[in-house]
Protein backbone atom coordinates (compact mmCIF):
# COMPACT_ATOMS: atom_id res chain seq x y z
CA UNK A 1 0.00 0.00 0.00
CA UNK A 2 1.37 3.20 -0.95
CA UNK A 3 0.32 6.29 0.31
CA UNK A 4 -0.11 9.32 -1.47
CA UNK A 5 3.16 12.05 -1.43
CA UNK A 6 1.93 15.11 -1.55
CA UNK A 7 2.89 18.70 -3.14
CA UNK A 8 3.42 21.86 -0.67
CA UNK A 9 -0.19 23.75 -0.59
CA UNK A 10 -0.94 26.25 -2.79
CA UNK A 11 -3.76 28.43 -2.68
CA UNK A 12 -6.58 30.38 -4.43
CA UNK A 13 -8.31 33.98 -3.43
CA UNK A 14 -11.83 32.16 -2.96
CA UNK A 15 -13.60 33.28 0.58
CA UNK A 16 -16.36 30.94 2.26
CA UNK A 17 -18.94 33.56 0.32
CA UNK A 18 -17.56 32.57 -2.85
CA UNK A 19 -17.23 29.04 -2.16
CA UNK A 20 -18.33 27.08 1.29
CA UNK A 21 -16.54 23.83 1.06
CA UNK A 22 -17.74 22.16 4.18
CA UNK A 23 -21.25 23.11 2.99
CA UNK A 24 -20.88 22.03 -0.49
CA UNK A 25 -19.04 19.15 -0.09
CA UNK A 26 -22.00 18.02 2.03
CA UNK A 27 -24.62 19.03 -0.08
CA UNK A 28 -24.97 15.54 -2.06
CA UNK A 29 -24.13 16.86 -5.54
CA UNK A 30 -21.23 13.90 -5.18
CA UNK A 31 -20.47 11.39 -2.37
CA UNK A 32 -16.75 10.77 -3.27
CA UNK A 33 -15.14 13.43 -1.09
CA UNK A 34 -13.57 12.37 2.17
CA UNK A 35 -12.62 14.10 5.04
CA UNK A 36 -9.62 12.17 6.56
CA UNK A 37 -7.19 15.13 8.05
CA UNK A 38 -9.17 17.39 10.22
CA UNK A 39 -10.56 20.11 7.80
CA UNK A 40 -8.73 18.37 4.80
CA UNK A 41 -10.97 16.76 1.92
CA UNK A 42 -9.78 14.75 -0.49
CA UNK A 43 -10.85 13.14 -3.65
CA UNK A 44 -9.17 11.08 -6.88
CA UNK A 45 -9.93 13.53 -10.09
CA UNK A 46 -9.13 13.06 -13.18
CA UNK A 47 -5.86 10.94 -12.85
CA UNK A 48 -4.70 12.83 -9.69
CA UNK A 49 -5.20 12.69 -5.90
CA UNK A 50 -6.47 16.15 -4.89
CA UNK A 51 -6.73 17.36 -0.75
CA UNK A 52 -8.44 20.74 -0.13
CA UNK A 53 -9.31 22.93 2.71
CA UNK A 54 -10.04 26.40 3.57
CA UNK A 55 -9.50 29.25 5.75
CA UNK A 56 -11.71 32.53 5.46
CA UNK A 57 -9.55 34.29 2.90
CA UNK A 58 -8.51 30.95 0.88
CA UNK A 59 -8.89 27.85 -0.64
CA UNK A 60 -5.70 25.70 -0.12
CA UNK A 61 -5.37 22.83 -2.58
CA UNK A 62 -2.19 20.11 -3.33
CA UNK A 63 -1.93 17.34 -5.63
CA UNK A 64 -0.15 14.01 -6.12
CA UNK A 65 -0.38 11.99 -9.51
CA UNK A 66 0.02 8.67 -10.48
CA UNK A 67 3.57 7.71 -12.09
CA UNK A 68 3.39 5.80 -15.20
CA UNK A 69 6.44 3.89 -14.59
CA UNK A 70 5.60 2.24 -11.51
CA UNK A 71 2.89 2.00 -9.07
CA UNK A 72 2.99 5.11 -6.69
CA UNK A 73 2.60 8.61 -6.44
CA UNK A 74 4.77 11.35 -6.75
CA UNK A 75 4.57 15.22 -5.36
CA UNK A 76 4.10 17.50 -8.64
CA UNK A 77 6.50 20.36 -9.36
CA UNK A 78 6.09 21.36 -12.35
CA UNK A 79 4.55 24.99 -13.28
CA UNK A 80 2.81 23.09 -16.04
CA UNK A 81 1.42 20.50 -14.04
CA UNK A 82 -0.11 23.29 -11.73
CA UNK A 83 -1.44 24.96 -14.16
CA UNK A 84 -4.00 21.70 -15.16
CA UNK A 85 -4.71 21.25 -11.83
CA UNK A 86 -5.98 24.99 -10.43
CA UNK A 87 -7.79 24.73 -14.23
CA UNK A 88 -9.36 21.64 -13.26
CA UNK A 89 -10.76 22.87 -9.82
CA UNK A 90 -11.48 26.34 -11.40
CA UNK A 91 -13.90 23.87 -13.56
CA UNK A 92 -14.72 21.83 -11.35
CA UNK A 93 -15.65 23.92 -8.77
CA UNK A 94 -17.57 26.44 -10.68
CA UNK A 95 -15.41 28.98 -9.70
CA UNK A 96 -15.52 30.99 -13.12
CA UNK A 97 -18.89 32.82 -11.79
CA UNK A 98 -19.85 34.97 -9.45
CA UNK A 99 -21.66 33.78 -6.99
CA UNK A 100 -22.20 36.57 -4.56
CA UNK A 101 -23.53 38.24 -8.33
CA UNK A 102 -26.02 35.20 -8.72
CA UNK A 103 -27.34 35.01 -5.11
CA UNK A 104 -28.09 38.78 -5.47
CA UNK A 105 -29.77 38.25 -8.50
CA UNK A 106 -31.76 34.85 -7.39
CA UNK A 107 -32.94 37.37 -4.23
CA UNK A 108 -33.64 40.11 -6.34
CA UNK A 109 -36.70 37.68 -8.01
CA UNK A 110 -37.38 35.80 -4.92
CA UNK A 111 -38.51 36.55 -1.58
CA UNK A 112 -37.99 33.15 -0.23
CA UNK A 113 -34.24 32.91 -1.51
CA UNK A 114 -33.98 36.16 -0.15
CA UNK A 115 -34.59 34.68 2.96
CA UNK A 116 -32.85 31.07 3.15
CA UNK A 117 -29.83 32.38 1.21
CA UNK A 118 -28.14 34.73 3.78
CA UNK A 119 -27.67 31.02 5.87
CA UNK A 120 -26.61 29.34 2.81
CA UNK A 121 -23.88 31.01 1.32
CA UNK A 122 -21.26 29.80 -0.31
CA UNK A 123 -22.86 26.75 -2.06
CA UNK A 124 -21.20 25.71 -5.12
CA UNK A 125 -22.58 23.46 -8.17
CA UNK A 126 -19.72 21.21 -9.17
CA UNK A 127 -19.00 20.13 -12.85
CA UNK A 128 -18.11 16.48 -13.30
CA UNK A 129 -16.91 17.09 -16.54
CA UNK A 130 -17.21 13.28 -18.80
CA UNK A 131 -13.90 13.92 -19.96
CA UNK A 132 -12.04 10.70 -21.67
CA UNK A 133 -9.89 8.67 -19.27
CA UNK A 134 -7.70 5.97 -18.94
CA UNK A 135 -9.39 3.86 -16.56
CA UNK A 136 -7.40 4.51 -13.46
CA UNK A 137 -8.25 1.33 -10.42
CA UNK A 138 -6.86 2.94 -7.73
CA UNK A 139 -5.16 6.22 -7.34
CA UNK A 140 -3.28 6.29 -3.85
CA UNK A 141 -4.01 6.03 -0.12
CA UNK A 142 -4.38 8.62 2.54
CA UNK A 143 -4.24 7.19 6.33
CA UNK A 144 -4.97 3.69 5.04
CA UNK A 145 -8.25 4.71 2.89
CA UNK A 146 -8.37 3.82 -0.66
CA UNK A 147 -9.17 6.79 -3.33
CA UNK A 148 -10.35 5.55 -6.58
CA UNK A 149 -11.51 7.60 -9.75
CA UNK A 150 -14.45 7.72 -11.48
CA UNK A 151 -14.72 4.56 -13.16
CA UNK A 152 -15.36 4.94 -17.54
CA UNK A 153 -18.27 2.82 -19.04
CA UNK A 154 -16.28 0.19 -20.66
CA UNK A 155 -14.55 -0.91 -17.15
CA UNK A 156 -18.41 -1.82 -16.30
CA UNK A 157 -18.72 -3.84 -18.78
CA UNK A 158 -17.47 -7.21 -17.84
CA UNK A 159 -18.61 -10.72 -16.15
CA UNK A 160 -19.57 -10.23 -13.03
CA UNK A 161 -20.00 -6.10 -12.89
CA UNK A 162 -23.78 -6.86 -11.19
CA UNK A 163 -22.92 -8.93 -8.81
CA UNK A 164 -19.84 -6.99 -7.57
CA UNK A 165 -21.85 -3.72 -7.19
CA UNK A 166 -24.30 -5.29 -5.43
CA UNK A 167 -21.35 -6.69 -3.14
CA UNK A 168 -20.27 -3.30 -2.63
CA UNK A 169 -24.25 -1.73 -1.88
CA UNK A 170 -25.73 -0.70 -4.61
CA UNK A 171 -28.38 -3.21 -4.66
CA UNK A 172 -31.44 -2.88 -7.25
CA UNK A 173 -28.79 0.17 -9.13
CA UNK A 174 -26.60 -2.32 -9.75
CA UNK A 175 -28.39 -3.91 -12.41
CA UNK A 176 -29.22 -0.86 -13.98
CA UNK A 177 -25.42 0.81 -13.94
CA UNK A 178 -24.42 -2.50 -15.59
CA UNK A 179 -27.11 -2.46 -18.39
CA UNK A 180 -26.21 1.77 -19.27
CA UNK A 181 -22.51 1.21 -19.11
CA UNK A 182 -22.71 -1.39 -21.88
CA UNK A 183 -25.21 0.74 -23.77
CA UNK A 184 -23.28 3.52 -23.49
CA UNK A 185 -19.64 1.47 -24.04
CA UNK A 186 -21.23 -0.60 -26.79
CA UNK A 187 -23.99 0.87 -28.49
CA UNK A 188 -23.53 4.89 -28.65
CA UNK A 189 -21.05 6.62 -30.77
CA UNK A 190 -17.63 7.18 -29.04
CA UNK A 191 -17.46 10.18 -26.89
CA UNK A 192 -21.61 10.40 -27.16
CA UNK A 193 -21.91 11.78 -23.68
CA UNK A 194 -19.58 14.75 -24.04
CA UNK A 195 -21.45 14.91 -27.14
CA UNK A 196 -24.19 16.01 -24.88
CA UNK A 197 -22.48 18.77 -23.00
CA UNK A 198 -23.15 22.38 -23.03
CA UNK A 199 -20.17 23.96 -25.08
CA UNK A 200 -20.81 26.74 -23.26
CA UNK A 201 -20.91 25.96 -19.50
CA UNK A 202 -18.95 29.10 -18.14
CA UNK A 203 -20.61 31.78 -20.18
CA UNK A 204 -23.56 32.78 -17.57
CA UNK A 205 -25.80 34.83 -19.24
CA UNK A 206 -27.23 37.28 -16.54
CA UNK A 207 -30.63 38.72 -18.66
CA UNK A 208 -33.31 36.26 -18.68
CA UNK A 209 -35.74 37.83 -20.12
CA UNK A 210 -35.55 35.90 -23.33
CA UNK A 211 -34.22 32.43 -21.75
CA UNK A 212 -36.47 29.85 -22.48
CA UNK A 213 -38.61 28.67 -19.58
CA UNK A 214 -38.54 25.09 -20.49
CA UNK A 215 -34.53 25.47 -21.15
CA UNK A 216 -32.35 25.40 -23.94
CA UNK A 217 -32.82 22.96 -27.25
CA UNK A 218 -29.05 21.38 -25.71
CA UNK A 219 -30.50 20.95 -22.90
CA UNK A 220 -33.69 19.41 -23.72
CA UNK A 221 -32.04 17.30 -26.69
CA UNK A 222 -29.79 15.75 -23.42
CA UNK A 223 -32.37 15.02 -21.48
CA UNK A 224 -34.41 12.84 -23.79
CA UNK A 225 -31.25 11.00 -24.87
CA UNK A 226 -30.27 10.39 -21.30
CA UNK A 227 -34.03 8.79 -20.67
CA UNK A 228 -33.56 6.40 -23.00
CA UNK A 229 -30.60 4.69 -20.75
CA UNK A 230 -32.00 1.94 -18.26
CA UNK A 231 -33.57 2.73 -15.00
CA UNK A 232 -32.72 6.45 -15.72
CA UNK A 233 -35.94 9.06 -15.14
CA UNK A 234 -36.25 12.72 -15.28
CA UNK A 235 -34.61 12.99 -12.01
CA UNK A 236 -31.56 11.42 -12.66
CA UNK A 237 -31.30 12.70 -16.58
CA UNK A 238 -31.29 16.21 -14.71
CA UNK A 239 -28.70 15.55 -12.14
CA UNK A 240 -26.37 14.25 -14.81
CA UNK A 241 -27.32 17.56 -17.08
CA UNK A 242 -27.00 19.98 -14.00
CA UNK A 243 -23.52 18.14 -12.52
CA UNK A 244 -22.14 16.53 -15.19
CA UNK A 245 -23.03 18.29 -18.90
CA UNK A 246 -23.17 21.61 -17.63
CA UNK A 247 -26.99 22.28 -18.49
CA UNK A 248 -26.95 25.45 -15.39
CA UNK A 249 -30.66 24.97 -16.21
CA UNK A 250 -31.73 21.71 -15.18
CA UNK A 251 -33.93 21.49 -12.17
CA UNK A 252 -33.51 17.82 -10.39
CA UNK A 253 -36.94 16.81 -8.77
CA UNK A 254 -37.02 15.29 -5.98
CA UNK A 255 -38.84 14.73 -2.63
CA UNK A 256 -37.04 17.59 -1.02
CA UNK A 257 -37.42 20.09 -4.16
CA UNK A 258 -40.99 18.98 -4.08
CA UNK A 259 -41.72 19.96 -0.77
CA UNK A 260 -40.15 23.10 -0.93
CA UNK A 261 -42.40 23.65 -4.41
CA UNK A 262 -45.48 22.73 -2.42
CA UNK A 263 -44.21 24.89 0.85
CA UNK A 264 -43.42 27.53 -0.31
CA UNK A 265 -44.25 28.26 -4.04
CA UNK A 266 -47.74 26.79 -4.39
CA UNK A 267 -47.61 23.97 -5.91
CA UNK A 268 -49.51 20.82 -4.91
CA UNK A 269 -53.06 21.99 -5.44
CA UNK A 270 -55.17 21.45 -8.61
CA UNK A 271 -53.62 20.03 -11.72
CA UNK A 272 -50.61 19.60 -9.82
CA UNK A 273 -52.00 17.80 -6.56
CA UNK A 274 -49.67 14.72 -6.95
CA UNK A 275 -45.88 14.96 -8.75
CA UNK A 276 -46.99 13.74 -12.05
CA UNK A 277 -44.46 13.78 -15.02
CA UNK A 278 -46.21 17.01 -15.77
CA UNK A 279 -46.48 18.34 -12.33
CA UNK A 280 -42.63 17.31 -12.65
CA UNK A 281 -42.27 19.78 -15.51
CA UNK A 282 -43.94 22.59 -14.41
CA UNK A 283 -41.82 22.78 -11.26
CA UNK A 284 -38.83 23.26 -13.72
CA UNK A 285 -40.19 25.43 -15.86
CA UNK A 286 -41.43 27.67 -13.05
CA UNK A 287 -37.96 27.88 -11.78
CA UNK A 288 -36.04 28.18 -14.99
CA UNK A 289 -38.24 31.32 -15.42
CA UNK A 290 -38.07 32.86 -11.89
CA UNK A 291 -34.20 32.21 -11.56
CA UNK A 292 -32.99 31.68 -15.53
CA UNK A 293 -29.63 30.53 -17.05
CA UNK A 294 -28.84 29.03 -13.33
CA UNK A 295 -32.08 27.86 -11.71
CA UNK A 296 -30.23 24.63 -10.99
CA UNK A 297 -27.90 26.25 -8.99
CA UNK A 298 -30.18 28.66 -7.12
CA UNK A 299 -32.09 25.24 -6.74
CA UNK A 300 -29.21 23.86 -5.23
CA UNK A 301 -29.11 26.56 -2.29
CA UNK A 302 -32.46 25.76 -1.56
CA UNK A 303 -31.93 21.87 -1.64
CA UNK A 304 -29.04 22.37 0.64
CA UNK A 305 -31.17 24.42 3.44
CA UNK A 306 -33.55 21.61 3.39
CA UNK A 307 -31.62 18.50 3.94
CA UNK A 308 -31.83 16.92 7.61
CA UNK A 309 -27.71 17.49 7.99
CA UNK A 310 -28.25 21.04 7.83
CA UNK A 311 -31.82 21.64 9.21
CA UNK A 312 -30.61 20.12 12.58
CA UNK A 313 -27.68 22.40 12.88
CA UNK A 314 -28.37 24.51 15.48
CA UNK A 315 -27.73 28.40 15.05
CA UNK A 316 -27.50 29.35 18.25
CA UNK A 317 -26.96 27.32 22.31
CA UNK A 318 -29.38 28.07 24.49
CA UNK A 319 -28.53 27.25 28.32
CA UNK A 320 -30.61 28.64 31.59
CA UNK A 321 -29.13 30.51 34.06
CA UNK A 322 -28.42 28.24 37.56
CA UNK A 323 -27.57 29.59 40.79
CA UNK A 324 -25.73 27.88 43.69
CA UNK A 325 -26.38 29.77 47.22
CA UNK A 326 -24.11 28.50 50.80
CA UNK A 327 -26.10 29.00 54.05
CA UNK A 328 -25.34 29.24 57.78
CA UNK A 329 -27.49 26.98 60.00
CA UNK A 330 -29.52 29.44 60.80
CA UNK A 331 -30.81 29.75 57.26
CA UNK A 332 -28.95 33.09 56.04
CA UNK A 333 -27.09 33.13 52.89
CA UNK A 334 -23.36 33.60 53.10
CA UNK A 335 -22.32 33.39 49.47
CA UNK A 336 -24.21 33.34 46.46
CA UNK A 337 -22.50 31.71 43.17
CA UNK A 338 -24.63 33.05 39.99
CA UNK A 339 -23.78 31.16 36.70
CA UNK A 340 -24.86 33.19 33.61
CA UNK A 341 -25.36 31.51 30.76
CA UNK A 342 -26.42 33.37 27.55
CA UNK A 343 -27.44 32.25 24.11
CA UNK A 344 -25.32 32.06 21.63
CA UNK A 345 -24.56 31.50 17.83
CA UNK A 346 -23.14 28.73 17.25
CA UNK A 347 -20.24 30.21 15.30
CA UNK A 348 -19.12 32.14 18.69
CA UNK A 349 -19.20 29.04 20.92
CA UNK A 350 -16.19 28.75 23.39
CA UNK A 351 -16.07 26.99 27.21
CA UNK A 352 -15.71 30.79 28.72
CA UNK A 353 -19.13 31.24 28.30
CA UNK A 354 -19.76 31.23 32.36
CA UNK A 355 -19.92 34.31 34.50
CA UNK A 356 -19.29 33.74 37.74
CA UNK A 357 -20.76 36.21 40.09
CA UNK A 358 -20.08 36.08 44.06
CA UNK A 359 -22.02 38.02 46.14
CA UNK A 360 -21.78 37.67 49.72
CA UNK A 361 -24.86 38.19 52.17
CA UNK A 362 -25.28 38.73 55.37
CA UNK A 363 -29.09 40.57 55.44
CA UNK A 364 -32.46 40.40 53.80
CA UNK A 365 -31.99 43.49 52.34
CA UNK A 366 -29.20 42.44 50.48
CA UNK A 367 -30.38 39.17 49.70
CA UNK A 368 -33.14 41.23 48.08
CA UNK A 369 -30.49 43.25 45.65
CA UNK A 370 -29.33 40.24 44.99
CA UNK A 371 -32.37 39.14 43.30
CA UNK A 372 -33.00 42.14 41.27
CA UNK A 373 -29.54 41.61 39.53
Amino acid sequence: MTAARFTGWRKLPINPLELSLDTTLRSGQSFRWKKVRGDEWSIALHGRLISLKQDPTHLHYRTATKSSSADSLLTVESLSDDTETELLLRRYLNLTSDLAALYEKWSSVDPNFKKRAPKFTGVGNFWENFRPLQNVSRVGHIDGQAFHDFPIPESLTGPGVEAHLRALGFGYRAKYIAKTALIVAKERPENWLQGLSNPGCFEINTDQKDFPESGREGYREAHEQLLQLQGVGPKVADCVCLMGLGWGESVPVDTHVWQIAQRDYKFGKGKHKSLTKATYDAVGDYFRNLWGQEAGWAHSVLFSAELKTFAERPTKIKVDAQELKVKEEDGSILKSKVIVKREYPVDEVNTEFEKEIVITETSRGQRAKRRKL
